[in-house]
């Protein structure tokens, strides 16, 4: 299969942990297509990459992780992509292992990260949220959503190119998008090592974007499934409200009309919001 792999590595001054990955990278698939998005790096990123004759896409502004992951699969040629963290994070060695499970029927395969990895306990607190409540969405076992180590058919990934943005929760878009398709999604447990250098992320900014990824899921997958709880709760509130009132005081409050209103209203949104998920779909 590596005659036909193209693996795409993100990267954003990241030329000192380069340095030891591509020569790896080029020693043990050497027929592979080896593919760096160089996205808007201040180092000799460029350089390094030229210097182990891989091929480079360079960006002269960043534009984000999943800015770099599209650039990547819009340039590679294979007919299997590989994303891997530039940053010395994932093993080469893990690659086979994914490949297996593509071989063996399944349109991606993502390495999940076990507890041996190196992330911080916020990081980690944070994803064990995101599995579990990716997991009561879909109904499938999601042992880690977010990773952003993963080999997919090529055809199958571009597909969904015009769902991805262009920061860091591209992993979760597109792994909502394949199970919603119906495609073949397998997890492969691997351990990911500490990463070199300082991490691109910035808690304060990047968290409130990672809470939209709880919306992203249930938006990309099946919005009802959280817009009919919300609007269920809020229902109850206001008949309890006007039982309450009726009963204290012999009339209906503006309070429980402005529930009870709102609990149909998020009801349509949902449905709505529904229909147009159904028809983002609807040549897969």
């Amino acid at each position: 299969m590596t005659q036909e792999l193209s693996i795409i590595l993100p990267a954003k001054n990241e030329a000192n942990s380069l340095q030891k990955l591509l020569p790896e990278l080029r020693d043990k698939f050497p027929d592979a297509e080896v593919l760096v998005v160089n996205d808007g790096s201040t180092d000799n990123t460029e350089g390094v990459c030229e210097a182990n004759g891989v091929k480079v896409v360079s960006h002269r502004q960043s534009k984000g992780n999943g800015g770099a992951v599209k650039a990547g699969a819009r340039a590679a040629t294979g007919r299997v992509f590989i994303f891997m963290d530039a940053d010395g994070q994932h093993r080469p060695d893990d690659i086979p292992r994914l490949l297996e499970l593509l071989e063996s029927g399944h349109d991606m395969a993502i390495g999940a990260r076990t507890r041996g990895s190196q992330a911080s306990i916020g990081r980690g607190v944070a994803n064990a949220f995101y599995n579990w409540f990716a997991t009561r969405m879909t109904g499938q076992v999601i042992p880690d959503l977010t990773s952003g180590f993963r080999a997919v058919i090529g055809s199958k990934f571009r597909e969904f190119l015009y769902l991805l943005p262009n920061g860091f929760s591209y992993p979760t878009t597109i792994t909502m998008a394949f199970f919603r398709a119906g495609y073949s999604v397998e997890y492969l447990p691997i351990v990911a090592e500490a990463r070199e250098g300082k991490s691109h992320i910035r808690p304060i900014k990047d968290g409130i974007r990672f809470l939209i990824i709880i919306f992203k899921v249930a938006t990309l997958y099946s919005p009802l499934k959280i817009f009919v709880p919300i609007s269920g709760l809020l229902f109850l509130s206001g008949a309890s409200y006007y039982l309450y009132t009726y009963i204290t005081a012999e009339r209906f409050t503006n309070m429980g009309a402005l529930l009870l209103i709102s609990s149909i209203l998020v009801f349509l949104i949902g449905l709505v919001s529904e229909q147009i998920t159904t028809l983002m779909y609807r040549d897969i």
